[in-house]
Parts: structure tokens; sequence; C-alpha cells
């Protein structure tokens, strides 16, 4: 059997690599007149062409800049003195933080720093003091904080709402240390939720939420006000079974997963093991999913096709599972178990063309949360953890529309949008508002 040859990938030329970065065009210039005085009768060159020898990408370090702003009072010349003289002062847009120096780009570079780039906030005072500046980690949280609270809330508070009223939602948790939390020990563990949207054709949206334990009762209140009916997929915690008012699916690469750790080293192609067929029943399924997202199937397409194409495999799936008597406490058995429990899930996606086969989007929106963690470790307060969740939001909903997070960050911070800020308004900020895409896309269409 011939070896499979790997294709290798096309090197990307500079214009594609760097496509959204802006060229500038240098002529060099190091030839001396001598150089440039032909050798043979004497005479001085001239321009005749011009060739590209080479490209460079320069890097700009960030600077500081301090800004002075001074208000301007005028007064009326006729009424001045008079008994009632008449001024107007124009003290310009209020200070993002009264009292403070800190600016929507500052902001908005200290919470992208922090939370999509996982830098803790004692590195990036490090960072300041290299640009000549002293910028305490005590008031960068104060700020993020104060940002999160006052001009993040009301767009974490539309989002909520939009996402209440969806079908079908997607769910995980993680754990977070937060220090101090009322009545319990430095030590203790506390959690971040993710709840976010699937594949149902409307915008995305991903919701990050704070909670001192993991108690399903905290996934049952963050989903209050959500319409019975709905459909959820979560992991295997028993926490989610509280959530009576929707109904549970189950996920496949969870599923598929348990298979390939029970399935023998060297027995990876051996069709006669039961894991690998269970995989292959796996495999075909996320292979339908792969063609109906390939052809734009809409919810209502897709549900059409599953129930053609995917019941029938997961019917053979489930003969496959009633037929397998695997060795107590191996890994098969194991699988085999965790399958069984979830049987009555097998087929719920099927009912409604809006749910997804597996709940691989929330374990990726749960990723930046670990990553982070490893990083600044645990959060001071719970001040601190609910901003978190805030911003985290803030960034992945930017990331999901594939905006530039930094400008967009800096530009809900120079909107300022806040408790009173109507629907409408909000509407305008949102990621997926077609002139925010226009002029925040990260990469040019």
């Amino acid at each position: 059997m011939k070896a499979h040859e790997r294709k290798r990938k096309k090197k990307p030329d500079l214009n594609e690599q760097f496509r959204d970065i802006p060229v500038r065009q240098e002529f060099v210039d190091t030839l001396t007149e001598e150089q440039k005085t032909c050798s043979i009768c004497g005479t001085k060159m001239v321009e005749i062409g011009h060739e590209l020898i080479r490209s460079e990408v320069i890097f700009t370090p960030a600077k500081l800049e301090r800004v002075e702003y001074i208000a301007t009072t005028y007064g009326c010349p006729k009424c001045k003195e008079t008994e009632e003289p008449q001024f107007v002062k124009d003290n310009g847009i209020p200070a993002l933080l009264r009292g403070s120096y800190v600016s929507p780009s500052l902001a908005a570079h200290v919470i992208c720093q922090k939370f999509m780039n996982a830098m803790p906030l004692y590195r990036q005072e490090k960072d300041w003091e290299q640009l000549g500046a002293t910028i305490t980690r005590a008031s960068m949280a104060r700020w993020i904080i104060h940002c999160s609270k006052t001009y993040f809330q009301p767009m974490y508070e539309y989002f909520e709402k939009q996402l209440k009223k969806r079908k079908f939602l997607m769910m995980d948790e993680t754990r977070l240390q937060v220090l101090k939390e009322e009545g319990r020990r430095a030590q203790t563990q506390s959690f971040i939720w993710v709840v976010r949207s699937g594949e149902d054709g409307l915008p995305k949206i991903v919701l990050y939420h704070y909670t001192e334990t993991r108690a399903g009762k905290h996934a049952v209140g963050f989903l209050d006000g959500i319409k019975p009916g709905y459909y959820f997929m979560a992991d295997g915690y028993h926490g989610y079974n509280l959530l009576k008012d929707g109904k549970r699916c189950c996920c496949y690469a969870h599923i598929r997963r348990y298979l390939l750790e029970a399935i023998p080293k060297g027995h990876e192609k051996d069709y006669t093991d039961p894991a690998v067929q269970g995989v292959l029943y796996c495999d075909k399924l996320f292979e339908y999913e792969r063609r109906y997202r390939e052809k734009g199937f809409s919810p209502e397409q897709r549900k059409k096709r599953r129930l053609k194409d995917e019941k029938p495999v997961i019917e053979a799936f489930l003969s496959w599972l009633d037929a397998q008597t695997p060795v107590k406490g191996s890994r098969l058995d194991k699988a085999v178990i965790y399958i069984r429990n979830r049987k009555d899930s097998l087929m719920t996606y099927l009912e409604d063309g809006r749910c997804s086969l597996s709940n691989n989007l929330s374990e990726n929106a749960i990723r930046p949360i670990t990553v982070g963690r490893k990083n600044w470790l645990f959060c001071d307060s719970v001040d601190g953890a609910n901003a978190s969740a805030i911003c985290f939001t803030m960034i992945e909903m930017a990331k999901a529309y594939d905006l530039n997070v930094y400008k967009y960050l800096n530009f809900l911070l120079e909107k300022r949008p806040n408790a009173r800020t109507a629907q409408k308004e909000l509407e305008k900020l949102a990621p997926w508002n077609e002139e925010v895409q226009k002029m925040f896309a990260r990469k040019m269409k």
C-alpha cells in the first residue's frame, strides 16, 4: 500500500500575510557619487528604473501621550458690567472616571492585555515602567471594574436579553479562585460559566457569568426569563438536571472522546475493535454535519436532512451499544456506561434543526478563561470576578465577529452606553451591526 504523502502548505506571500498592514515605500540610496559616475566616460548616471529588492516589517513600540484639556469660558461683553453678568464654560466631554487620568484608549489596552492576552496587571505595571510611566496595578484594577460596571454592563444586559429569546443554548463552566468572598476561605473555588448561542443562523452571542459555587441553581437563575421548551447542551454535570424547562441534548464530541480513549494502542485501524466501530458511527454524524454547513442549510433544512441521514446512523449506533459486553472497569466499559447514561438524549438534537451535535463551541469559549487563569491565577474580589466575566464577554463577542478587539472596546468606551441608553442605541453598538463591522473588521473581506 502506497504511503500517504502529505501535501505541503503553500507559503503565503507577504501581501497575503500582512494584508491589513499599511505599506510605505523607501528608495534605497547607498551609492556614492563616484559609484554613480560612468567608469568609461565619466558621465554622471541618471535613473532608468526601479526594482523591489526586499520587504521588511517594521515594529513601532507603543507610546504614551499626556493630553491636557483646556476649558474655555465665554462671557457676554455687554452684560459684564451689569448686576447679572452672563458667561458659559465649555467643560467638554466628562472624564471616563471622575478624578482619574485614564482615557478610553488606555483602559481598552489594559483590558485587552489582561483578558485577551492573559497578561497579569503586575506585568503590565512593569511594561508601563519601561515607557517611563508609573501606573499601578491597583489603578488598573479600579479602571477595569469601573468600565465593566458603568459602560459594559448595559451591553452585557442587552446581549443577555437577546440570548434568552433563543430556542437552543450551549453551556459550560470552569473554576475560578476569588480571594475575598464574604464568609469563604481564599482557597475555595468559585466558577465562571459560559452560556452561548449555537448554529441557529442568528447573531452569535457569548456570555460569561461568575458565581460563588457550581450549584445547579446558578444555571437555573441565569436562564430565568427564558421561555420554556428550549433545548440546551452541556457536559455531564448533574447540576444541569435542574433545568426542568429545557430539553438536554447529548454532546457527541464527548462520546467520541470516551471511545477514542478506549481504543487499544496500535488498534486505531482495527475495524473489528468495538471502540473503533463506535468512533466510526460518531465520525459519520460529524461528516454529515460538515456537509450541511458547506451547503449552507437553514435550521429547517438541517432538521429534515438529519432525520433522513443521521437518524438511521444513531439507530445503528444504539444497536451496537446494546450488543456491548465490555470487561468491567476497562476503558470501553467506562465509555459504554457514559453513553448508556445518556441514551435518552442521544436523539434529542434531531427534534430541532437549531440544535448542535456537539458542545465544542462552548468548550472553545471556556478556553480563554483557563489560559488567563494560568497567568493571573485568581481574582482579588467579587467585583473583580464580575468585571472579569463582563470583560471576557465583550472580548469574545468582538472575536466572534472578527472585529479588532482593542478598537471595538475603545469604541464602546468612547460611546459610553449607560443604564439609560435606549435599546435602539445599544443595537447600533452591537458587534453584529453592519456599521460596526465596517469600522472595526479585523480582516479585509
